[in-house]
């Protein structure tokens, strides 16, 4: 039985309003406290209370836009040296795809790896193209434009056109060479080199760092050539006492980085498709009733609270509700990922952006704008977009010293060239140290964890599994144990009340009157079985006082002055009774899979009410296919062990833990764990949340507890088990892709950076051009970021 006692946030909530110091959640208005934090509900930032709608407790009417805005706050005194954000900011926020400590209020690029920031949420991107890929598109083709005659220039001889200097002069040809390179690298380049400038100005070398110095090489040395070429010693000078110029190497590979990136950004806007998805799914309108029984179609952003709607055959569901008339199948594949049509009748609950077949309905909106499940999805997808998976660290590692060795290797390439290369030895070592610099660029290093995190949590959620952070989806690969809770998780959560046992002296009306009056109050799924059954019998009930909840046993309370409790076993056991010849059929009856509750009325036994809750249709083939990847199942159940058995053997579970205390499952997993196993809970109550927090991953049905949900690292919109395979398989897709990207981008670099330094040289005369270089680098990080994009496509 759950608690019946004020949270701790609802006690915060009745405090004076007025002071300054008081946090409210955006999302969740009732959670209130004195200073900045996150929402135990959501994890949400809180902001200071007054600066967002609905702060005040009550419902106010608010748009999708400004709710999705709200979760971009964050209190000042949170910001860290990379977070610029303001506490009241209630706009857009930009942030990095490989670093989520960046945030700021404007488009810019990252001041640890350079790459270009993307929106934060989703929701707030506007309709259009990229700025970023539109301004790298314009400068990709003027420089193409200025690069394609460059190459004639000073590839036509090799390329059987002749050569340009025969008809235009040594020194004249020099000089176009340079008008036309000059723009290339100085204006088409000059982002790249503005990011590499900054990562030397923060201390934070990255990819553009090698880029702009190798740039920038290759364009200053061409610059004095042309202008001042009398300085430049012997070994810089071919057999005919010409410098070497290398105008069309910086402009070859400015123009290949911008190919490189285009292509990325394309590929990355890929890995946000699934949220646009999901944002697309929301309807655009609903019908409302007003209360002289004329209909409107209003804004969906109009929908409030109460607000009659109807529903139409083929219509979207507008916002989150309960169905008031009529009935309908609904399509609800967008959340569960199942296609079969759920049929909807009086009293059943919609659920936003599902599809309504051909019946016609009447529903009453009971959640809008950022409170949908749609919008909840939407920012959990995003938050996990962002969320950086244990993984990565390693590939964060690596970077952090690579670029340093690398810069190295290209200053000693420069140096053995300069020593033993053949004549003229100082233009090889340039070049040498160029290609270095440009081939080891380790973009795909820092993209192969991100870019398949964004991309496996998107397809997470349009099949019904959300994931809360990277974290979880790596763990979950490993967990070779998972622990289930019984009631809404291997049952339907929907008992039904099936027999009343009176015992002599009362009458079956009289125990069931006590025993509705006394659960009435709660909101467990036993007790909403047997208030059910006391509407459905025509009982009343009558409101009880003095109400305690006993932990894992049972309830107690006062039913017109006397004292009655209604519980387990061991709750009469503790009140020093045994439940006489009623014990034997309450024994029987959990045989059969039922639970059992005994009446209590004034220190004795008066009865027992048994509940029954069948078992999900889904249950036994999902635990088959869990068996079969691994995973050794553990039902954990605080129902006595002659039901759990029952249930156990219809499920075929054959390691039962019956009549555990929910502080029992957090011990079990403690012990699971220091034997070295990898343990998952699944669960759905508000008792399940301390052994959600303890397991190594937490997985939450969506359809309980909200506490359950927040303390979980994976949620199950639908769920049933079946999205514990579903999520297991997507985990084992994602963490080979990510093992898959790492190869690729650290097999790359180590067998590239040699080459480029002219290893193979000695032996097969082989020495890569900085042109090469570039072109290879940037297929390195097209090649991570295409890998990545095929898990979208991965069938769980």
């Amino acid at each position: 039985m759950p608690d019946h006692h004020p949270t701790a946030a609802a006690a915060a909530h009745s405090s004076p309003a007025g002071s300054p110091k008081w946090f409210v959640c955006p999302m969740h208005p009732e959670v209130r406290q004195a200073g900045p934090g996150d929402c135990p509900k959501c994890g949400m930032h809180l902001v200071p209370e007054g600066e967002v709608a609905g702060s005040s407790g009550h419902h106010h009417k608010h748009s999708d836009q400004h709710s999705q805005h709200a979760h971009t706050h964050r209190p000042a005194a949170m910001n860290g040296k990379y977070d610029t954000v303001p506490a009241n900011h209630s706009g857009a926020v930009y942030t990095c795809p490989m670093h989520a400590q960046v945030r700021q209020t404007r488009p810019g690029s990252c001041p640890i790896c350079g790459m270009g920031l993307e929106l934060e949420t989703a929701a707030m991107a506007e309709d259009g193209p990229n700025p970023e890929l539109v301004d790298f598109t314009r400068r990709f083709w003027v420089g193409t434009v200025l690069t394609i005659p460059l190459l004639v220039f000073t590839m036509g001889p090799y390329l059987g056109f002749g050569s340009v200097r025969d008809i235009f002069g040594e020194r004249m040809t020099l000089w176009i060479e340079l008008v036309l390179g000059t723009p290339v690298v100085l204006w088409c380049g000059w982002p790249f080199l503005v990011r590499g400038w900054n990562s030397f100005r923060h201390m934070n070398l990255n990819m553009f760092s090698l880029i702009s110095m190798g740039v920038l090489a290759a364009w200053l040395f061409s610059i004095v050539a042309v202008l001042f070429p009398s300085i430049f010693p012997e070994g810089f000078r071919d057999s005919e006492g010409h410098v070497g110029v290398y105008f069309e190497a910086a402009a070859v590979i400015v123009t290949l980085v911008l190919l490189g990136q285009i292509m990325e950004l394309r590929a990355r806007e890929g890995t946000g498709k699934a949220i646009r998805a999901l944002l697309d799914m929301a309807a655009k309108t609903a019908r409302v009733i007003r209360k002289d029984g004329s209909e409107e179609e209003i804004p969906l952003e109009d929908v409030q609270v109460g607000d009659r709607l109807r529903v139409r055959p083929g219509d979207k569901v507008p916002v989150d509700g309960v169905v008031v008339d009529g009935r309908s199948s609904v399509d609800e594949s967008m959340i569960s990922g199942e296609p079969v049509p759920v049929e909807k009748t009086l009293g059943d609950m919609l659920t936003g952006a599902t599809i309504n077949g051909t019946g016609s309905m009447i529903m009453e909106a009971k959640r809008v704008g950022s409170d949908t499940m749609l919008s909840q999805i939407v920012q959990m997808v995003s938050n996990a977009q962002r969320s950086r998976a244990p993984i990565q660290k390693y590939a964060d590692q690596v970077a952090g010293f690579f670029v340093p060795v690398v810069i190295g290797i290209a200053v000693l390439s420069f140096i053995a060239w300069a020593i033993w290369g053949p004549a003229p030895a100082l233009s090889y070592a340039l070049i040498a140290a160029v290609a270095v610099l440009i081939i080891a660029c380790p973009c795909a290093l820092g993209l192969a964890t991100p870019m398949s995190i964004m991309t496996a949590t998107g397809r997470g959620a349009q099949a019904g599994v959300l994931i809360k952070n990277a974290e979880a989806l790596e763990l979950f690969e490993k967990v070779d144990t998972l622990i289930v809770d019984k009631t809404g998780t291997l049952t339907e959560g929907k008992p039904k009340l099936v027999a009343v046992l009176p015992e002599v002296g009362h009458d079956e009306a009289e125990v069931l009157r006590l025993a509705a009056s006394l659960e009435r109050g709660s909101e467990h799924p036993l007790a909403e079985a047997i208030v059910r059954g006391a509407v459905e019998r025509n009982v009343n009930m009558t409101d009880a006082t003095d109400f305690e909840a006993v932990t894992g046993k049972g309830v107690k309370g006062k039913v017109d002055g006397r004292s009655v409790a209604l519980g387990n076993l061991a709750l009469i056991s503790d009140m020093g009774l045994d439940g006489g010849d009623l014990a034997v059929k309450a024994n029987a009856r959990r045989d059969a899979g039922e639970t059992v509750m005994f009446v209590v009325l004034d220190d004795a036994v008066a009865g027992l009410v048994s509940v029954a809750d069948p078992v999900k249709e889904t249950t036994r083939e999902a635990l088959k296919a869990l068996c079969m990847l691994g995973f050794r199942i553990i039902m954990a159940t605080g129902d006595n062990e002659r039901t759990a058995k029952a249930i156990g053997a219809q499920l075929g579970i054959d390691e039962i833990r019956a009549d555990v205390l929910p502080e029992d499952k957090a011990r079990i997993i403690k012990e699971l764990q220091a034997q070295g196993r990898k343990v998952a809970m699944a669960g759905d109550g508000v008792n399940d949340a301390p052994a959600l927090a303890q397991a190594d991953v937490g997985i939450a049905m969506g359809t309980g507890a909200d506490v359950a949900i927040e303390s979980a690292g994976i949620t199950l919109v639908k769920g049933n088990l079946d999205g514990i395979v579903r999520a297991r398989r997507l985990a084992r897709a994602t963490m080979g892709n990510i093992r898959q990207n790492l190869f690729f981008a650290l097999v790359y670099n180590a067998s590239g950076v040699p080459v480029a330094a002219g290893l193979l040289f000695p032996f097969f005369g082989i020495l890569i051009s900085p042109m090469f270089a570039a072109f290879a680098m940037s297929a390195s990080s097209i090649s991570v970021v295409l890998n990545a994009l095929r898990l979208r496509s991965a069938k769980i």
